[in-house]
């Protein structure tokens, strides 16, 4: 059987911020998939902490990423919602974003999946800052996430509620106290492998 490809675009959330690199989800989910018998290569990240859906673009450009892949996953806009940008400009440079994964999955849209922002505003890093305005902003831009998903019929895929109940709890939590540790990525991974795994059985 040949392996399956996957291209991860995002920021510190697909990288992995402060958690090993195998940790990360995009390394997890693959590591899940060969052990339910769907033999992945190592993912191919396209992600850095900070990006914005603007440097992520710039970033994709830059990479010169020309190859096809069998599973492209998409996280990227809590910097835009952490630095104040406009959700309209979000909105279009997240649909280019979008277009652009498709195109990656060689025009497979239910190939594409697109997981929802964390919200930042439930961790320990959030002490003293407007807890309930970030949550009312992370759930704006993710609307914005599942619409553009639903209208360009790619997978979209909720990781927000989980993470709001595990974001302040120690074990799901990164040194940092806002990133997920190594157990929260862990169940990024098996919700999306599991998605995955029903679009590869098409």
């Amino acid at each position: 059987m040949t392996n399956f490809s996957y291209l991860a675009l995002g920021d510190s959330y697909t990288i992995g911020e402060k958690v090993a690199f195998d940790d990360n989800f995009p390394n997890k989910t693959v590591k899940l998939l060969t052990e339910l018998g769907y033999p992945f290569y190592l993912p191919k990240i396209i992600a850095k902490t900070g990006f914005t859906t603007e440097e992520l673009i710039k970033a994709i450009e830059q990479s010169n990423t020309i190859e096809f892949y069998d599973i492209v996953s998409l996280l990227i806009g809590v910097n835009n919602q952490y630095r104040g940008y406009s959700l309209a400009e979000f909105k279009i440079e997240f649909e280019q974003l979008l277009q652009r994964a498709i195109y990656f999955a060689d025009n497979k849209p239910k190939r594409v999946f697109v997981l929802s922002i964390p919200d930042w505003g439930v961790t320990p890093f959030a002490e003293g800052r407007n807890r309930n305005q970030v949550a009312v902003e992370i759930d704006a831009y993710n609307f914005i996430c599942a619409s553009s998903a639903n209208e360009y019929k790619t997978n979209f895929i909720n990781i927000t509620d989980m993470q709001r109940v595990d974001g302040a709890r120690a074990e799901f939590l990164a040194a940092d106290g806002l990133h997920p540790s190594a157990e929260g990525y862990e169940k990024w991974a098996v919700k999306l492998s599991y998605k995955i795994m029903n679009e590869l059985k098409v």
